[in-house]
């Protein structure tokens, strides 16, 4: 698996200090006006990609938080552009009347966003901000609204930190990109 890495894009280590970063923008804002140890929130991860973010994201935040989760397929199997988001599954609990923070892996065409932003809007949240790990130098990525950003990254596929190429990599502590050799290429084109 290692010999796969064409490059690490993205240490362990600044994913760390900026993963702390985010927390306490996220605790800022959602505590305002009073004490974090007064304040709730529900975090929501993209599954399967942003489970480790949002885990990491989690414990630097010192509020009362419950969580759900939604999982969404926009790259299925070896699929390297996406396909369109599809939602697959929830478990939301009930957020009516609860600040929701929507945590995504990576942003490259918005599609998942605009797709889990209103229907969590439509449950009642009192209030949704989206939090991703990466965004790509789109034009679609950039245009697509979100409140905190880990890392602004080229438009190339990557693996590590949670994001996958079909099912492998997600272990990775790095985002790295990969060998050409390893995403044979009519993939690149899928």
């Amino acid at each position: 698996m290692l010999d796969d890495i064409e490059r690490v894009l993205i240490s362990r280590d600044r994913i760390e200090a900026r993963v702390r970063e985010l927390a306490e923008d996220i605790t800022r804002d959602h505590a305002t006006g009073r004490s974090p140890d007064r304040a709730e929130l529900t975090m929501i991860p993209i599954l399967t990609g942003a489970m480790i973010f949002c885990c990491d994201l989690m414990r630097y935040i010192p509020m009362a938080m419950k969580i759900g989760m939604v999982t969404v397929s926009s790259y299925p199997g070896t699929s390297i552009r996406s396909q369109g988001p599809s939602v697959l599954g929830k478990q939301l609990g009930d957020i009516k009347g609860r600040h929701v923070v929507l945590v995504d892996d990576i942003l490259d065409s918005g599609g998942t966003i605009r797709a889990v932003v209103p229907m969590l809007q439509e449950l009642g949240a009192a209030s949704v901000r989206v939090c991703v790990l990466l965004r790509k130098n789109r034009p679609e990525a950039m245009a697509t609204p979100c409140d905190y950003v880990g890392f602004d990254i080229p438009d190339e596929f990557v693996v590590g930190y949670g994001l996958d190429y079909d099912d492998y990599y997600r272990n990775l502590p790095d985002v790295v990109t990969l060998k050409r050799s390893v995403i044979p290429p009519h993939r690149a084109e899928s």
